[in-house]
């Protein structure tokens, strides 16, 4: 009988370690099944640019892990049973049930609307393709001297209000920040982003916390009308209440509890990589919902699992944060690196270089999904021996 993982979500978490396991683990012992709703890998770091009206390229699931013997389910998921197991979908083919012996859970993350009034009803975002795709029809919509409301400071409101405008000048774009745009960033580099926002003519709207969306305006906490024809909400990410209904012991932020192998706290045939992964980090701190840490929380879960799997030691990847590396339009980037306690360091890059390297990012963790098996082995790994093995999928 196989050892059945199954692997919930193909974002940049669960489609790297959905690959990374069949490259690794033999066939002969172990099945594979991958959980989207999405028939395409979303490239979520570039949804801006789909919403703006870029073409983004087309990869099909089907396509990526074809020849692989991962095995793509087309569903949402509904419910998790880590007590038996299980976990429950519907799709095309109506409800359903998988059972696992291992499970990855990478949901990822969607938008945090905080409670705000006539968010969900009158604003959009950008953390999904439908909703990215919502955007760009109304946008396509929107004439000249349309005005265009961007909320929130972090990463996601600031490549999308910077893609915007310059790809979009005949708009008006504002940004509406509880602080300081880039408030972590390096003096010289916040001085980068305060140029490239008057550069590209964004009104930016310091310490402005947005407490009400209402259809052609926001409304500020001390009451100030913000006109907005279209607002772009970006004010964080939210995880979705499956993983604290099904019973897996979460974090106050909703995401998986965690041990330093991205294995649950609670429930130690579960594993958790990327946003939905409550993963502290090698400097002690919480990781970030980010790309990067889709990254490490992939790699140190996939090893650990291989590992355990196989009877062999688990090794330790690391789980450190190494920077930001920020869009601003299609030729300008900010890379800021940060020390061990993720202080900004004094130098930065900005510009076209910097704007290279961010797109040299984009490529590879593209090109790297569309090659789950590059390098693979000759001779995958079995899994411990057959005495071993009811033991190993037990406690896996």
């Amino acid at each position: 009988m196989k050892h059945r993982i199954v692997v919930l979500g193909a974002g940049y978490a669960g489609a790297f370690a959905a690959g990374n396991l069949a490259r690794r683990l033999s066939p002969a012992d172990t099945e594979i099944t991958v959980v989207n709703a999405e028939p395409d890998f979303v490239e979520r770091m570039r949804l801006h640019q789909l919403a703006i009206g870029q073409d983004l390229p087309s990869r099909k699931l089907a396509d990526v892990f074809a020849g692989t013997g991962v095995r793509l389910r087309l569903a949402r998921v509904t419910g998790v049973d880590p007590e038996r197991r299980a976990v429950a979908v519907t799709g095309e083919d109506g409800d359903g049930e998988l059972a696992y012996d291992t499970l990855l859970y990478a949901l990822g993350s969607s938008v945090a609307h905080h409670g705000v009034p006539g968010v969900a009803e009158y604003a959009f975002d950008v953390t999904g393709r439908s909703s990215a795709l919502r955007l760009r029809e109304r946008l396509a919509g929107l004439g000249e001297g349309g005005t265009v409301l961007v909320v929130g400071e972090g990463l996601t409101g600031i490549e999308t209000a910077t893609e915007f405008a310059e790809a979009r000048p005949d708009l008006s774009v504002a940004l509406a920040a509880r602080g300081e745009p880039g408030a972590w960033l390096s003096p010289k580099a916040r001085r980068h982003l305060r140029q490239a926002f008057d550069r590209l003519g964004i009104t930016v709207h310091e310490h402005t916390a947005v407490e009400a969306v209402e259809p052609t305006r926001a409304i500020a906490a001390d009451g100030t009308s913000i006109p907005a024809d279209v607002t772009v909400w970006s004010a964080g990410f939210a995880v979705h209440p499956i993983a604290a209904a099904s019973g897996l012991e979460v974090a106050g932020t909703g995401q998986i509890a965690v041990d330093r192998t991205m294995r649950s706290v609670s429930h130690p045939d579960v594993y958790a990589a990327g946003d939905c992964a409550y993963a502290i980090g090698d400097n002690g701190r919480p990781l970030p919902m980010s790309c990067a840490s889709a990254g490490v929380t992939n790699m140190q879960a996939t090893a650990a699992i291989i590992a355990r799997l196989t009877g062999s030691t688990v090794p330790t990847t690391g789980l450190t944060y190494f920077g930001n590396h920020i869009s601003l339009g299609r030729r300008d980037a900010i890379i800021q690196m940060v020390d061990g306690d993720a202080r900004s360091k004094s130098w930065y890059l900005g510009g076209r270089p910097a704007a290279g390297i961010k797109s040299g990012v984009l490529k590879g963790a593209g090109w790297g999904i569309a090659h789950p098996t590059f390098g693979m082995p000759k001779r995958r790994r079995r899994l411990a021996t057959a005495p071993d093995r009811a033991g190993v999928r037990a406690a896996a």
